[in-house]
């Protein structure tokens, strides 16, 4: 206990010299927002008693993919300086508007991204849209790859991404250094896939020049990835592509299924719906996946 009482301490004062008037403020700003979003509207069961109608730390952790204890030092005003990347993923499980977005950023003593930088934000329109889909998997990702939601029916068809950090969590990434993945390729379709990839970020890079963050990821691809480096210098133009694509599945098996990918007009994000061909066996595994989540049917 006296150990325990020596860190708040130790926490206190680091944060009254970092800055702490700011971060209380954030964290109740957090912790007030939290409150008035109901677990049922972000896709959550709100079975079981809860003191409040809002979202549980942990149910705000696992959408904003941290830690549940960041979330509680956050609120609580021990932790400090929260980068631009958390303050975006809180402000997209929160369900935020566009100004009270800006005002988590400021809170949070930084400057609300420009548009010189790419978009992150997912609007309550496309919230509701992904809610309307809950049968079906789904993933947002911005204009350079990056997941921003993952639905539970794509997270048990793809892999689930909560425990992805940093770059793990840009697909374009993990398509030329990431592990493998759960999508079967001919030679020809992977060719097509990586063109398609990196002529899309291309296209990207040349939209938002100053994003230093887009940068980076380019620079890292560049010199860890031969492959993409050779794609990258051939100068090649084009978009990403939908596709049939064969998933093969741990627990159920391969699925044959129809990728689409919807672009949202003037927030610049890319929508990746999944969908099989009604009566069929692979929709028949669709709606297992639905029953089984990210559960493994292996006994332990």
């Amino acid at each position: 206990m006296r150990r325990w009482y020596r860190q708040y301490q130790e926490d206190r004062r680091e944060a009254v010299h970092s800055g702490g008037m700011a971060s209380t403020e954030f964290g109740s700003t957090v912790r007030r927002w939290r409150d008035r979003v109901p677990p049922q509207a972000a896709g959550l069961p709100a079975g079981g008693q809860r003191r409040a109608a809002g979202l549980r730390r942990e149910e705000l952790a696992l959408l904003a993919g941290i830690s549940v204890d960041y979330v509680t030092r956050l609120e609580q005003g021990r932790a400090v300086n929260p980068s631009e990347q958390v303050v975006e993923a809180l402000s997209r499980a929160l369900r935020l508007s566009g100004t009270e977005r800006e005002h988590l950023f400021r809170v949070a003593g930084l400057v609300p991204p420009g548009r010189d930088t790419v978009p992150a934000r997912i609007t309550p329109s496309v919230h509701r849209l992904l809610d309307r889909l809950a049968g079906t998997p789904v993933a947002v990702y911005d204009a350079a790859w990056t997941l921003l939601l993952s639905n539970p029916l794509h997270a048990a068809l793809m892999g689930d991404p909560s425990g992805w950090r940093g770059h793990e969590r840009n697909g374009v990434w993990r398509a030329f250094l990431g592990p493998a993945g759960r999508a079967r390729y001919t030679p020809e379709a992977r060719r097509a896939f990586e063109e398609g990839l990196v002529a899309d970020l291309r296209a990207t890079a040349s939209r938002y020049p100053a994003d230093q963050r887009l940068a980076r990821l380019i620079a890292e691809l560049r010199a860890k990835s031969a492959r993409f480096a050779e794609l990258w210098d051939s100068g090649a133009v084009g978009r990403h592509q939908a596709s049939r694509k064969t998933i093969d599945h741990p627990q159920v098996g391969p699925l044959t299924l129809d990728c689409d990918v919807l672009s949202v007009a003037g927030d610049d994000l890319r929508i990746m719906v999944y969908t099989a061909e009604p009566g069929t066996d692979d929709a028949e595994r669709v709606a297992l996946l639905g029953v089984i989540g990210t559960q493994s049917l292996v006994e332990s």
